[in-house]
């Protein structure tokens, strides 16, 4: 095995993440190999991608959708196996130097534990893992000795501005967000938004679910969460600004005043770089920021009274314990709903909010229990619509 080329298991390789990811290793010159591929349902998908990148290994998590899969096409010597084991198996294999954890939700949870526990490198795209069992996946990186580098582009901007001093030496973490698609409107337009609108993300192109996350401002509360559990600051120190034109990814205020900024376009693959590469960097993929032309940057306060989801961000980073997977998966849940046109703009947030107050709160769940209570959550969500 060449010890020169970095080997990447590509957890949710048909998503937008695994795509961009797959488009970053395709240029790498050889520096990274795809090789292992990851779907759940997009089977022909995956065969086509395995075609492209002859990785070692495909695993279908679906059983159902593993019934379709084409394995005649595969390339020779690229084993294909079925099911969320089988994802366990994949990244544990000694092959593997880095796992891009990026299947959306709580889904990519126990891939991602498997990865922290063999020591490999984690390309952390999916932030609901560290939303849900935050404390848990920290304490087991920080006894492996695993690092775990951010993908999504406000935490990527975050971990690189972080190094330009001590942590005892941070004033603030501030996370931009563009304000989505509903930035501009009011009370009773967001009543009224339809799966479309919501869908309509002004600089981003990112799955469904992310997409309405955007609308909601719920993806800066998860945000919020997951900066708390990665860089180890309390919800105080953590703020949202509204950034329109989504160039700055993030930034980092320190004591003295000084704010270090991460600046490029809103694009995922520079970040999907970074994270495989650290602590090098390499030509990229990635579109320039091109300074030679004008360039207007904007930031303005969130409005939280449109959009609560951040207030319910802050309170699960502060509270712990068993909030952020109820959070999690009433949203996931609630998110469905909205997709399906079962469930209005508006009640997405509120059916979080219901969730949140009528569990019983568990100070130190176990891992077993935090994925009870986000079915649990998920279930009350469901029945709740139902009525």
């Amino acid at each position: 095995m060449d010890s020169d080329v970095r080997h990447v298991a590509v957890l949710g390789a048909t998503g937008s993440i695994g795509r961009n990811a797959l488009e970053v290793i395709a240029a790498s010159q050889g520096r990274f190999r795809a090789a292992v591929l990851t779907a759940h349902s997009q089977v022909e998908t995956l065969a086509e991608l395995a075609a492209e990148f002859s990785p070692s290994r495909v695993v279908v998590t679906d059983p159902a959708a593993a019934e379709r899969f084409p394995a005649d096409r595969l390339p020779p010597g690229c084993q294909w196996t079925v099911g969320p084991d089988a994802v366990t198996e994949a990244v544990t294999d000694p092959e593997i130097d880095v796992v891009l954890a990026a299947i959306v939700g709580s889904a990519g949870l126990l891939g991602t534990l498997a990865a922290v526990e063999a020591g490999k490198t984690v390309a952390l795209a999916n932030k609901e893992t560290l939303v849900l069992a935050g404390r848990q996946v920290m304490d087991l990186a920080g006894r492996r000795g695993t690092p775990i580098i951010p993908v999504d582009s406000e935490h990527s901007a975050l971990f690189q501005a972080l190094q330009a001093g001590r942590s005892d030496q941070v004033r603030r973490l501030v996370l931009t967000a563009s304000g989505g698609p509903f930035r501009n409107h009011d009370a009773e337009q967001l009543a009224q938004a339809t799966v479309a609108d919501a869908l309509a993300h002004p600089t981003w192109k990112m799955g469904d679910k992310i997409t309405i996350d955007s609308a909601t401002m719920m993806n800066k509360a998860l945000e919020i969460i997951e900066a708390r559990w990665l860089f180890g600051f309390p919800p105080e120190q953590i703020d949202v600004v509204i950034h329109p034109q989504s160039i700055v990814h993030s930034l980092v205020e320190y004591v003295d005043g000084s704010m270090i900024a991460q600046l490029s376009p809103p694009d995922m693959k520079l970040p999907i770089q970074y994270a495989l590469s650290y602590p090098e960097r390499y030509e990229g993929v990635a579109p320039r920021l091109d300074l030679t032309r004008a360039v207007e940057l904007c930031f303005e306060p969130p409005d939280e009274e449109r959009f609560p989801a951040l207030a319910l961000g802050r309170e699960v980073a502060s509270v712990g314990g068993s909030t952020g997977a109820v959070l999690n998966g009433a949203n996931e849940a609630a998110v469905a709903r909205f997709l399906a046109g079962e469930l209005a703009f508006t009640d997405i947030v509120p059916a979080c909010r219901r969730a949140l107050d009528e569990h019983h709160f568990n100070p130190q769940p176990s891992l077993d229990e935090l994925l009870e209570l986000d079915r649990w959550a998920r279930q009350e969500v469901a029945r709740w619509v139902g009525t």
